[in-house]
């Protein structure tokens, strides 16, 4: 028992009780059937992106392949939000396979396409603003990655349907992510001063090497610093969401698998050895290949990779620090925990996270409307037992609020 002189214990966030209205670092959208095609060059249409009618069911079709990444791309009907809940969780005590599980689906939500339902749902859900993102758009570019031009192409076209139908910074409460890729560098830069004129406060990269005709080199590489020292000048934040990053090609060379990516049709062997792996790779090499010693006022954010790979990521750049001094302009723990910050799952240890990188650089992200993420948003409290007022306070509003605005 404490004595009378010592000092009381922190305060704990009561379940559902926060005093604030949450900023959501992890929302998306549906995209509407034209994402792709409704501002897309005519010249390159037929070689980028169509649809096409395959035993009654309408699918993508990318570069002349029937694209997997989304066995639904209509999303009509759809997974109700936060069925999967239990599963990513590691609890499916029936053994039961991924249709059961997402259970009945239901006709698609005026909120998943159109901004003003979506900020009236977010008043329902007790949230101040949330950062949006694709959902086929994550893994439009893996099946593209042989052609610069196709690639650039379907991402303007993309971000001017995306500017259209959601904005960049709807009533300061959509925060959508306009897509790039650093392929042709020049035209990155170019899409960047548009993307920055209509508003844009955060945008996308894919946690990838990027790809070019000589072989594949890390983001970070001094190549593209144009396209970062004008996010930095700007104030911007460069999110990395998980999607196909090309990594099932890694894991397709040890057993007889197409290299594709299918979501939610995920096996053993992949989720054992992937899981965290592209984000892992990508935070590194930002690190070691210096781009922050570079461009000092850049941030970048990782969501929906989870944070399991934190720790051991921290663990090896301290031990390559220790060795290898010469290569590093500072600790790069400490640079990690200055301009990285990390929306864990849900399901993660969060108290551990907070622990190891701070407060200050933790993500609230619910993955709504997903059916892997949580159903309400604000439910995500409960998964920050031990956390003070304060620190639950900057997980679930003031860190992503501040990465909408530009830095000191």
């Amino acid at each position: 028992m404490s004595s009378p002189s010592s000092p009381a214990p922190p305060a704990s966030v009561p379940a559902l009780a926060p005093d604030f209205r949450a900023f959501d670092a992890d929302h998306h959208y549906y995209e509407a059937e034209d994402a792709f095609t409704r501002h897309m060059d005519r010249k390159l249409a037929k070689s980028a992106v169509q649809w096409a009618l395959v035993n009654g069911k309408k699918r993508l079709v990318v570069c002349g392949r029937i694209d997997k990444f989304i066995p639904n791309p209509t999303f009509d009907p759809v997974a109700k939000p936060g069925s999967l809940d239990e599963y990513f969780r590691g609890r499916n005590p029936e053994g039961k396979d991924m249709r059961a599980l997402f259970g009945e689906l239901e006709p698609i939500r005026p909120e998943y396409r159109d901004r003003d339902a979506r900020v009236a749902r977010l008043d329902e859900q007790g949230l101040e603003a949330v950062l949006l993102f694709p959902t086929q758009g994550v893994g439009i570019e893996e099946p593209m990655r042989h052609s610069a031009e196709i690639t650039h192409a379907t991402l303007e076209a993309f971000n001017r349907w995306l500017l259209d139908d959601w904005g960049f910074h709807y009533r300061e409460r959509l925060f959508a992510a306009p897509m790039f890729s650093l392929m042709d560098v020049g035209r990155a830069v170019r899409e960047l001063e548009w993307a920055i004129a209509q508003g844009a406060r955060v945008v996308h990269l894919r946690p990838a090497p990027v790809p070019g005709p000589g072989g594949s080199k890390s983001p970070a590489d001094p190549e593209y610093d144009p396209f970062w020292a004008r996010v930095a000048e700007a104030g911007l934040t460069v999110a990395f969401h998980a999607g196909d990053s090309g990594y099932g090609r890694y894991a397709a060379a040890w057993e007889n698998r197409t290299p594709y990516m299918e979501a939610f049709r995920g096996y053993a062997f992949g989720q054992v050895t992937q899981a965290g792996r592209s984000i892992y790779d990508t935070f590194a090499s930002l690190i070691v290949h210096g781009l922050f010693r570079r461009h000092p006022r850049v941030r970048v954010a990782s969501i929906e990779n989870g944070s399991e790979w934190v720790p051991m990521l921290l663990k090896k750049l301290a031990k390559a620090y220790g060795q290898m001094p010469w290569e590093f302009a500072e600790d790069p723990v400490a640079t990690f925990r200055r301009h990285c910050f990390v929306a864990p799952y849900y399901e993660d240890d969060i108290r551990a996270l907070t622990d190891l990188v701070g407060a200050s650089q933790v993500l609230m992200g619910s993955d709504w409307p997903h059916a892997e993420g949580i159903a309400e948003p604000m439910r995500f409290v409960e998964d920050l037992p031990g956390f003070t007022a304060d620190e639950a306070r900057q997980v679930m509003r003031d860190n992503a609020r501040a990465l909408v605005r530009p830095p000191a």
